[in-house]
C-alpha cells in the first residue's frame, strides 16, 4: 500500500496543472477578496478598530477550509485517470488486495490534501501579517493543524464519493469545475452566511464544510474580535459572529465546536461507507 500511496503523491505534484488547478478556487476567492470584496467588507465595520484584522482573518480562514475539498479532489484525479487508462485494472489483477488499493488512493489523497492545506495555511498566516495582523499564538496553530486534517479527512470522504460514480475523465473534470465554482458560496465564503435568505442559509447549513470553516473562524478570529469589539455589547458580538459564519445557530441554539467536529467526523464515516458500497456494488 505504501508504494500506492507515494506513486500517487509523486504523480499528483508531477503534474502542474493538476496541482494548480486543484488551487484554482482558493486563488478566485482570495482574488474576488483583494481586489473586490476585501474593501467593502472592511468598510461595512465602518471605523472599528483592526477592522481589516477581522475581515483578513474571517476570509482566510474560510480560504483554509475550502483548500482541503479542492486539494483532495486533484489527488483523486490520478484514480480516475487510472480508471479511465485502464491500469486500474492492471493493479486488480496484481497480488495487492482491492481493499489496499482503495486505501492508497484515499491516503494519498488525505496526504496531498494536508500538504496544500498547510501551504494555504501559511500563505494565509503571511498575507495576515504582511497586512497589519498578528500571527496566531502556538496553540492556536496547533488547533488549525488538527482542523486542518479533520477538514481534509471530511473532504477526501466526499471527494472519494463523488468518484465512485465517475468513471470517465471528462465527466469528472466538469463535477471540478462545478464543485469549484460552488464551493466558496456552499461555505459561505464568498458572501457571509447572514445576508442569505433563510431558505440559502439552510441549504448551505446542510454543507459539511460549513462546520470546518466555522471552527477555522472561531480560532483564527478570537484575537481579532477581541481588538475591534472591546467594550462592545455582548448582543453586537454576537450577532456579528452569527452573521459572518462564525457561530452557527439553528432556531435560537447555536452549534457547539464540539457538535460541528461530530458533524465533521460523522460525516466522513458515512461517505466512506457510502463510497464503499457504492464501489463493490458496481464490481458484481
Amino acid at each position: 500500500m505504501i508504494p500506492i500511496i507515494g506513486r500517487n503523491i509523486k504523480i499528483f505534484f508531477r503534474d502542474k496543472a493538476n496541482v494548480f488547478f486543484s488551487l484554482l478556487a482558493v486563488l478566485i476567492i482570495i482574488g474576488l477578496y483583494v481586489f473586490f470584496l476585501g474593501k467593502n467588507l472592511t468598510n461595512s465595520l465602518g471605523d472599528t478598530v483592526g477592522a481589516q484584522y477581522v475581515m483578513d482573518s474571517w476570509i482566510m480562514s474560510g480560504v483554509i477550509s475550502v483548500s482541503g475539498v479542492t486539494t483532495t479532489m486533484g489527488a483523486f484525479a490520478v484514480m480516475i485517470d487510472d480508471r479511465a487508462n485502464k491500469i486500474l485494472k492492471d493493479f486488480t489483477v496484481s497480488p495487492i488486495r482491492s481493499s489496499r488499493l482503495a486505501a492508497g488512493y484515499i491516503l494519498s489523497s488525505v496526504v496531498v490534501g494536508f500538504i496544500m492545506s498547510i501551504v494555504t495555511f501559511v500563505l494565509a498566516e503571511a498575507y495576515i501579517f504582511l497586512n497589519g495582523g498578528e500571527l496566531l499564538p502556538p496553540m492556536a496553530m496547533l488547533k488549525m493543524i488538527g482542523l486542518i486534517m479533520l477538514t481534509v479527512l471530511t473532504s477526501s470522504a466526499m471527494v472519494y464519493f463523488l468518484t465512485s460514480f465517475f468513471r470517465s475523465q471528462n465527466a469528472f473534470a466538469t463535477a471540478s469545475t462545478i464543485l469549484g465554482t460552488i464551493i466558496g458560496f456552499l461555505a459561505g465564503v464568498y458572501v457571509p452566511i447572514g445576508q442569505f435568505s433563510d431558505s440559502v442559509q439552510t441549504v448551505i447549513k446542510l454543507f459539511p464544510m460549513t462546520y470546518s470553516a466555522s471552527l477555522m473562524r472561531q480560532v483564527m478570529m478570537e484575537e481579532p474580535l477581541k481588538i475591534s469589539f472591546a467594550g462592545a455589547p455582548v448582543e453586537g458580538l454576537d450577532a456579528f459572529k452569527l452573521m459572518m459564519g462564525h457561530t452557527i445557530r439553528f432556531g435560537e441554539t447555536a452549534v457547539t465546536p464540539f457538535t460541528s467536529i461530530l458533524i465533521l467526523s460523522g460525516t466522513a464515516l458515512l461517505l466512506y461507507g457510502m463510497s464503499i458500497l457504492n464501489i463493490s456494488r458496481k464490481a458484481k
